[in-house]
């Protein structure tokens, strides 16, 4: 998956487009990358029209603070978990005017892999209003940067997949 800074600028744009034509604004619940994904996203002149909000979520009281994620899904999932991002998403929307919501949490090292999340383990969710979540996990090679800049590719192709599907 190409990653660099005109990719993801292309792919911001391309969601964009998608989004203005449906009229739909997006909201995006972060952890490992940091507001990678939000600062992508209004990268784009006019994407006062469809990027709603951005939560950056960083440690597990953020998620619960900011996003409603249950104490008890971290501690039996943990923060890098289908349940937790299904709740981010959930939280997303719940907090904010967006139709969709887009999620991350994984680990993009260069520590806190396990055997059961290894380096490179992120999970996805994306949620339109009134639906439920849509969950993935991906594994991503290379460095911490590499692991992000990947995060944000698929969180937004991800996306613009969903949108596709309703256009």
């Amino acid at each position: 998956m190409k990653a660099d800074d005109q990719a993801l600028t292309q792919l911001a744009g391309q969601l964009g487009d998608c989004l203005r034509r449906q009229r739909a604004r997006v909201a995006f619940a972060e952890s490992c990358t940091g507001g990678w994904i939000a600062k992508v996203a209004t990268d784009v002149v006019g994407s006062s029209a469809w990027f709603e909000q951005g939560f950056v979520t960083y440690s597990n009281a953020a998620k619960q603070s900011m996003l409603g994620v249950q104490a008890e899904t971290l501690v039996e999932y943990g923060a890098v978990s289908a349940q937790t991002v299904a709740e981010m998403t959930a939280g997303a929307l719940q907090r904010s005017e967006a139709d969709w919501a887009v999620a991350v949490s994984g680990i993009a090292g260069p520590g806190g892999g396990t055997p059961d999340k290894p380096l490179g383990t992120v999970w996805f969710a994306w949620q339109q209003r009134g639906a439920a979540a849509e969950v993935q996990r991906h594994c991503f090679a290379g460095d911490r940067e590499a692991v992000r800049r990947q995060t944000v590719a698929r969180a937004l192709q991800g996306l613009l997949q969903r949108l596709a599907e309703d256009e």
